[in-house]
């Protein structure tokens, strides 16, 4: 996996989370996510939404795309798409894709790059694989989560980040032996580079064989965990999680410093896993509003969507030269949760 690239030896750790001290979370649900069909036709799996959504909230979606070892001519992407009121945060683990927008937002993300981009107001998008991973096949691997805005926020102008490997936040566990990638967020003071709206904490862990993670998590924060390739447990009480499992923590509700997560790699690993138990390990404070969400626009009720629907199609989400803008249809019945 590219995306490792230093010894967790070298770098910052940390802290060392007292068992007898530490209010530890446990695992309130286990979810194994769905198979789906997505763009022009590739496998994602996808743990949520859903019948709960309100236990991911602030997150509204996350897609697992691969590992995957396409073949010459294999690989697949999105045709231009709008959005409006969430953001669309696109982590590439191993091979490429390409993004642009109608903002002029855009390139390759490759090898532990990231795009985030705040569709907000409203923006038109393509996401494609590069014409050489087109031709020539190869492995591809990644994560597109949606993370919602608050009602205040979803009318604010669109933005794009490009957040390449080299600009992520490495840390060691506290005995050195795993590695852990802030992309956004904040834990034990250091920082991710990815600016969020709505406050979230967005890691990528490899857990060496056998080693223990413990992570000081905020109080406020809900907080889940994904396996991305690999085995091992989550919560003191070792709860087994497998590839394509999600964890999902239950809340605090005691009174003191902090909280903190557990996580236990198995001693021994899949072929694929060699180096650790891959896992994602996110969390964010709830927005606790209503959400009205209908195909790529998600609000507060039915008839912004409604509204969403007739601005894109009056061309008030951008333009798209010399290219096709995809119908949507403002009869269809927006779904409300």
């Amino acid at each position: 996996m590219p995306a490792i690239t230093t010894d967790p030896l070298t770098l910052p750790r940390l802290p060392l989370l007292p068992q007898s001290e530490t209010d530890w979370r446990r695992v309130a649900k286990v979810v194994t996510a769905q198979r789906h069909l997505e763009g022009e036709g590739f496998q994602v799996r996808r743990p949520f939404p859903g019948t709960d959504l309100a236990l991911a909230d602030p997150f509204l979606l996350l897609d697992h795309m691969g590992a995957v070892e396409y073949a010459p001519g294999e690989a697949k992407g999105t045709p231009w798409h709008p959005h409006r009121g969430f953001e669309t945060v696109t982590y590439i683990i191993d091979g490429a894709f390409q993004h642009r927008d109608t903002t002029g937002g855009g390139g390759l993300i490759a090898d532990g790059g990231t795009q985030w981009m705040t569709a907000a107001s409203g923006i038109q998008h393509i996401e494609q694989p590069p014409p050489e991973l087109v031709a020539k096949g190869g492995l591809f691997h990644g994560i597109q989560l949606w993370v919602n805005l608050p009602r205040a926020q979803k009318w604010v102008e669109p933005r794009y980040q490009d957040i390449e490997a080299r600009d992520v936040k490495l840390l060691a566990a506290d005995d050195g032996s795993s590695l852990v990638r802030i992309i956004a967020g904040s834990v034990a003071g250091h920082d991710g580079p990815g600016v969020t709206y709505t406050p979230i904490n967005y890691l990528h862990a490899t857990i060496a064989p056998g080693a223990r993670l413990t992570l000081p998590w905020p109080r406020d924060f809900n907080a889940m965990a994904y396996v991305l390739s690999g085995r091992g447990t989550a919560g003191v009480e070792e709860t087994g999680l497998d590839e394509g499992q999600l964890a999902v923590f239950a809340g605090s509700h005691h009174q003191g410093d902090g909280d903190g997560l557990v996580l236990r790699a198995a001693d021994t690993q899949p072929q694929a896993s060699q180096n650790g138990w891959e896992v994602l390990v996110l969390g964010g404070l709830p927005i606790r509003e209503p959400v009205a969400r209908y195909g790529p626009f998600v609000m507060n009720t039915r008839q912004e969507i409604i509204e969403a629907f007739e601005d894109f199609q009056a061309g008030r989400m951008g333009t798209i030269p010399a290219e096709k803008v995809p119908h949507l249809s403002s009869q269809d019945e927006p779904l409300t949760s």
